[in-house]
């Protein structure tokens, strides 16, 4: 394990539209800032910049709330359009409370309003849109590492972060929804602990712990730095996407 980290916001990112080169505003940001990328380095990007680029925005003049959504948007005090948006990105409501909809996105995720946001989404148009997960944030992942390892010639890893509320703990707390280059836990089942003792549980959500440090930068507000260099880090577990991290519904004790 690393004994030491250096994290660095690129400074003065662009505010990102649809269609946007995010491998090439990355590059240009860090140039800029006279920095390069080194071996091993993981960059994080906050998920609203990913689905802003691959233009998962949706325009709300255009839904049309089914019953359900209606039903839906009595019991929380939101609006049905929006209700709309969430459950057709969803598989399941889990749970519900006025302003609140727990959700179980498409891709797995347990999280607030199936992710959809609409902070921070700005309507330069002067369209009301609601902004949705990428469609696959793994795969969003590899596509710009591997645009970052072309341009840079060096092995990079990749991890798009979101904020996740915690079902035990007030507060929000950075985690990956995709990743690339680097495992997304390591698995300590079978090594012993310092004193021996066989390790019979322990996983480490490693991308997950990476998008928390990249979250004291980035910020879940105003601070306007969606993407994050952590320089340090060492692994030697093989590569797996965050798909992995998943539960499945036989390990779910609290749904």
């Amino acid at each position: 394990m690393a004994s030491r980290l250096e994290l660095f916001a690129i400074p003065d990112f662009p505010m990102v539209q649809e269609g946007d080169d995010l491998p090439g505003l990355i590059a240009d940001g860090l140039a800029r800032a006279g920095l390069d990328l080194r071996e091993r380095d993981v960059i994080v990007l906050a998920q609203k910049i990913v689905s802003k680029a691959e233009g998962r925005g949706v325009d709300i003049a255009t839904v049309v709330p089914s019953p359900e959504a209606e039903r839906l948007a009595v019991a929380t005090g939101k609006d049905p359009r929006i209700v709309q948006v969430v459950l057709s990105d969803s598989v399941k409501v889990v749970r519900h409370r006025p302003n609140l909809m727990i959700m179980q996105h498409r891709l797995g995720f347990v999280m607030a309003n199936a992710g959809v946001d609409q902070s921070n989404v700005a309507p330069a148009d002067g369209i009301h849109r609601a902004l949705l997960l990428p469609l696959d944030p793994d795969g969003s992942a590899e596509a710009i590492r591997a645009a970052l390892v072309a341009r840079f010639a060096t092995q990079i890893g990749v991890v798009i972060s979101d904020s996740f509320g915690r079902p035990w703990r007030r507060g929000t707390a950075g985690v990956a929804i995709g990743c690339a280059g680097l495992p997304s836990f390591i698995d300590l089942r079978g090594q012993p602990d310092l004193f021996g003792r066989t390790l019979e549980v322990s996983i480490i959500g490693f991308a997950d712990e990476i998008a928390a440090a990249a979250s004291l930068l980035q910020g879940q507000a105003a601070e306007g730095q969606p993407v994050v260099v952590i320089r340090g880090l060492s692994w030697t577990a093989p590569n797996a996407p965050v798909s992995d991290l998943v539960r499945p519904p036989e390990e779910d004790l609290f749904q």
